[in-house]
């Protein structure tokens, strides 16, 4: 009998997209014959998510798990929203998310937990749930926040099932005062982050590659004006604060009046919480975004598939 190695098992991971306690049990089962194993799971059905793993995955679902001081969100795709609906899908997602609270929100550690009741890590179960319902999925990211008094809340947007949808938000206040409007601030705060989509907490958190472009930009359209240079610096200033605004978070006007700052309103929370609050941070995932979707003519489609 062959020796089960670790490289053996990730070989046979490889070759076949099957889960890794999948792989080992697989080459237990054919005394360590490669060739044995592929086959055994192919009679499993656990080898056809190989076939499927070139797929463009960019739907799916966002989990949210927020639990008194700490809060996680994961993103897990698929090819189709009609997955999303699936009990099973569903189940796993909401499995995951709680599986990244307990992991600090790293998706590697999240990937190799046990998955409860199946004696398969959480790659291996994904792994299977493909082979099962037939489409591509995928583990694309998650997240995770904590503070040592205060409050994070969640907010799910586009809600498809509890804390399962399009668009998850967690916040995080850092607080020593009354948890319970604590809670209520942050669930609006979440509310606006989801809507407003900021892009960074603070002014000097901001991609500087970001600021530069849009200087460029407000420096090229003032320059057009023909006023003097010291007219156009100050127009590209302005331009840059108004910038602020639209995608800084503390500088963003609150959606609940369209026009407080958030910051004045983390700050005027004080009176009402008992103690002053802080905005801690925030994680904002949006299903499928950055992911480039492959937009195919469907008669060509039809002709690809007819010349396999």
């Amino acid at each position: 009998m062959a020796e089960i190695t670790a490289s053996l098992v990730k070989e046979l991971r490889e070759k076949t997209g099957a889960g890794m306690m999948d792989c080992k049990k697989a080459l237990g089962e054919v005394a360590g014959d490669l060739e044995k194993a592929i086959d055994w799971l192919r009679t499993k059905g656990l080898s056809a998510a190989a076939k499927k793993a070139g797929r463009v995955a960019a739907e799916g679902l966002v989990g949210v798990v927020a639990n008194g001081t700490r809060g996680a969100v994961i993103e897990v795709n698929a090819e189709t929203d009609f997955v999303g609906r699936n009990d099973l899908f569903q189940k796993f997602v909401g499995d995951a998310a709680k599986l990244a609270l307990d992991n600090g929100g790293d998706l590697a550690k999240v990937a190799a937990t046990p998955y409860p009741g199946t004696g398969r890590d959480v790659q291996g179960e994904l792994t299977h749930l493909i082979a099962t319902i037939g489409e591509n999925m995928s583990l694309r990211r998650a997240g995770m926040l904590s503070v040592s008094d205060g409050v994070v809340a969640s907010y799910m947007h586009n809600k498809v099932a509890t804390d399962l949808g399009k668009i998850g938000v967690l916040v995080a206040l850092e607080s020593t005062g009354d948890k319970a409007k604590l809670e209520a601030l942050a669930k609006q705060l979440a509310m606006h982050v989801a809507s407003a989509n900021p892009q960074s907490l603070t002014v000097a958190e901001l991609d500087k590659a970001l600021v530069e472009r849009e200087r460029a930009v407000l420096s090229e359209k003032a320059g057009q004006s023909g006023k003097a240079a010291d007219i156009v610096a100050k127009m590209v200033e302005g331009g840059i604060r108004k910038f602020h605004q639209e995608v800084v978070l503390l500088e963003q006007a609150f959606i609940m009046d369209g026009k407080t700052k958030v910051s004045k309103v983390v700050d005027d929370a004080a009176k009402q919480v008992g103690a002053p609050v802080r905005l801690a941070g925030y994680l904002r995932f949006g299903l499928g975004e950055g992911i480039e979707k492959k937009s195919e003519d469907f008669a060509a489609e039809v002709a690809a598939q007819l010349k396999k």
